[in-house]
Parts: C-alpha cells; sequence; structure tokens
C-alpha cells in the first residue's frame, strides 16, 4: 500500500495550520487524551496491522500535517490535523 504525492513535504508541525488556502483540504480529529501523539511508523511497516496505522497514512498521503493540545473549559485533549492539497 502507498500513497505517492508529488511534491509532498511530509512535514511534521506542532501548532495550527496556518490560514485557508484555495485548493487545500484540512481534516482534523479529536481525542481526550492530551498527550502527543506516537510518531508515525513507516507505512510498509503497519500495512498488515490491524492497529496503528493511523498517523501512518496520514504521513504518507498529507502534504503536511501536525497535532495541537486542546485545553477549554476544564476538558483537555488534543487535534491531528493533516492539509491534502487539490490536484
Amino acid at each position: 500500500m502507498s500513497c505517492s504525492r508529488p511534491g509532498r513535504t511530509g512535514e511534521t508541525q506542532i501548532g495550527q495550520p496556518s490560514g485557508w488556502a484555495a485548493g487545500v483540504l484540512r481534516i482534523g480529529a479529536w481525542d481526550a487524551d492530551p498527550a502527543p501523539p506516537e510518531p508515525p511508523v513507516p507505512l510498509e511497516q503497519v500495512v498488515d496491522l490491524e492497529e496503528g496505522r493511523g498517523l501512518g497514512l496520514v504521513r504518507a498521503c498529507a502534504d503536511l500535517w501536525g497535532w495541537q493540545p486542546l485545553a477549554r473549559e476544564g476538558n483537555r485533549g488534543k487535534v491531528v490535523w493533516c492539509e491534502l492539497a487539490a490536484a
């Protein structure tokens, strides 16, 4: 399994993605654990596993991805986000 994207940076950032841009799809997922996500494992190492592939897929396909800790009204957690350029 692969997700080859020409010109993709694969860059990881902590924080929010920069402002809106035409032709860019942004996707985010929230969870209640404020701990940083585990570093993604290269996709070819997790392709046959039933768990632990999420960030590997994001890393392989996204142009940019990152995460940000969240705290609001006593709730804690994080959001992991990615950006995909429209082809």
